[in-house]
């Protein structure tokens, strides 16, 4: 067997030429095998997803759990060795603030960002963003650089 000889299994295909609903001569006419009555047997009829035929649905038999917290703050990482990329390929020069991060497309305009400390840096940077991890400002400063917490 290659792939030259490859078929489907025997039944697992079943090509219906009948165009249903074409009228009483084609065998498939009136109710073009949709039954009568019924939500099924209309235009328009779609399931809901996850119905099971009236039974309990999945969704609506298993438990909810757990906690969300109204106040939680979700803050945008970056790391080092990002910016330090972008240094390297001359888009920061000294300063790097929300402006400049929005500007690389490492953050977006009204998202809280916290600086990494993955990688190094070798730049001298000012960063000032609204956190930092104590291993991204002790390499920032190691370099050279300034931190600023908005």
């Amino acid at each position: 067997m290659d792939l030259s000889n490859l078929r489907p299994a025997k039944g697992s295909v079943q090509n219906n030429s009948k165009r249903v609903g074409r009228g009483e001569g084609s065998g498939k006419g009136g109710t073009a095998t949709r039954g009568h009555k019924g939500a099924k047997s209309r235009s328009g009829y779609s399931r809901k997803i996850g119905f099971e035929g009236g039974q309990m649905p999945l969704q609506r038999r298993v438990p909810k759990f757990g906690f969300t917290n109204i106040n939680r703050k979700d803050y945008q990482g970056i790391n080092l060795d990002t910016l330090q990329g972008l240094v390297d390929n001359g888009r920061i020069k000294d300063t790097v603030d929300m402006q400049v991060l929005v500007e690389n497309g490492l953050a977006r305009k009204n998202e809280l960002v916290k600086i990494l400390g993955r990688g190094e840096l070798k730049a001298t940077l000012k960063i000032s963003v609204h956190k930092f991890t104590a291993s991204a400002k002790e390499a920032i400063e190691a370099a050279g650089g300034e931190v600023v917490t908005l």
